[in-house]
């Protein structure tokens, strides 16, 4: 079976190289930072049929795609923006904005830097290498070594 000439079986959308035989939501949901949900409201706000195969849109549609996924906080209206976005009210522009990629991998890690810094509850847990979110410690997260329950002498 040979394949459409149009069709491309491997396409570009923010900074990675996506499966062109996956469906259009499906296959964004492989970019870090954009989820299933995201790439399917995504889809309804382009106007692109989100279960298509991602190798037969064409040309102008992968670009508007690639600047949506790019400043998806920008296309989102402004009813939903505040809490579909993963970073509203960015601390040092006070904007919502959406990561994807690397720059939320680096924002992230930069974030957890600053917690360290200044010595809050959250980055006393990082540093020690705890649960930070308030999950139990006692039985579970235990790292190295374990030693189980000894019984006593009878």
């Amino acid at each position: 079976m040979s394949t459409p000439p149009n069709f491309k079986p491997i396409v570009r959308i923010g900074d990675k190289d996506l499966d062109g035989h996956k469906a259009v939501a499906y296959a964004l949901a492989d970019i870090k930072g954009i989820g299933v949900n995201t790439a399917f409201a995504l889809c309804r706000v382009l106007g692109i049929d989100p279960l298509m195969k991602l190798g037969f849109l064409s040309d102008t549609d992968i670009k508007r795609l690639d600047e949506a996924v790019r400043k998806l906080h920008e296309y989102l209206p402004e009813n939903v923006r505040r809490w579909f976005v993963n970073r509203p009210r960015d601390p040092y522009t006070g904007k919502d904005l959406h990561l994807i990629g690397a720059d939320l991998i680096v924002t992230v890690r930069n974030d957890i830097e600053i917690m360290k810094k200044i010595r809050c509850w959250r980055g006393i847990r990082h540093m020690l290498g705890l649960k930070v979110r308030g999950q139990r410690t006692r039985t579970t997260g235990r790292t190295g070594i374990t030693i189980g329950v000894t019984k006593g002498k009878k």
